[in-house]
């Protein structure tokens, strides 16, 4: 390896980006009970020899505290992105034959953060409209470009233990989520529930999470929600080495990831 990247990686300030996982954070609804462990085989003593162990079982949705949602987590119309019919057999009691989150390659590229938070939180169930997102980049001084991974800070990751407060966070408008697509990102992530605003119907593509469609299935780029934000945005830091890793699970709809900011 490159003595400088050694060097360059070894004085780097690492941001750890992913919420806690526990029985009782927060989740959206579609994807009850959320996360959950149990601890199945314990230490104990009279075993036949000085060693013991001990192991659990985790039960979760795929899309459940922090985590990458796969091309195959939405559909328009019964299609998935570039044009791949549901009902063409893709649908699978086991997972998806295609788009299924294995597809996702690492992510490691710049990250960009767009604090529209600031040191106030935005407001409840508000959607961060396009002059939004250009003004925290204004404020930060950095250029979103094509290629980018960017991370959309309200606030409300400060909140995630508190899951009533947190399931009403802001999120991003279908006009934000158009202005990623025409600036060519490679991913987008927020610190909430959904990325979009959780219920309201877009008046102009007349679903919910309309984010979801533009995002997911017209343009191919990957979200990943309920990103620990705080950290970066305390530090000042808007523009970092990012590097996040979906599992493997073959045919899923989606990962959970431990995504760093590397500054």
């Amino acid at each position: 390896m490159n003595p400088s990247l050694l060097e360059a990686l070894g004085s780097a300030r690492v941001f750890d980006l992913e919420q806690p996982r526990f029985a009782g954070a927060p989740s959206h609804p579609a994807h009850t009970p959320g996360f959950n462990y149990f601890l199945h085989r314990h230490h104990a003593r009279g075993g036949p020899e000085a060693r013991t162990g001990a192991s659990g079982i985790v039960v979760m949705p795929e899309h459940s505290g922090t985590h990458i949602d796969a091309l195959s987590h939405q559909a328009e119309n019964m299609i998935l992105h570039g044009g791949v019919h549901i009902d063409s057999g893709v649908q699978t009691s086991v997972g998806f034959r295609e788009h299924g989150v294995e597809k996702l390659p690492p992510l490691v590229g710049r990250g960009v953060l767009l604090d529209v938070a600031h040191d106030e939180l935005v407001p409840p169930d508000h959607a961060i409209s396009r002059q939004e997102l250009e003004h925290a980049a204004g404020v930060a001084g950095v250029e979103v470009r094509a290629g980018d991974v960017v991370l959309v800070r309200t606030g409300y990751g400060a909140l995630w233990a508190d899951a009533p407060q947190y399931l009403h966070a802001a999120g991003v408008s279908a006009a934000g989520s158009r202005w990623m697509v025409e600036r060519g990102v490679r991913a987008v992530g927020a610190d909430n529930i959904a990325w979009d605003v959780i219920g309201p119907v877009d008046p102009e593509l007349g679903v919910t999470l309309p984010g979801h469609v533009l995002l997911l299935v017209r343009a191919g780029i990957p979200i990943i929600e309920n990103l620990n934000l705080e950290e970066l945005a305390a530090a000042r830091v808007h523009e970092f080495a990012f590097v996040c890793l979906p599992l493997k699970m073959r045919g899923a709809t989606g990962s959970p990831v431990r995504p760093i900011a590397l500054a």
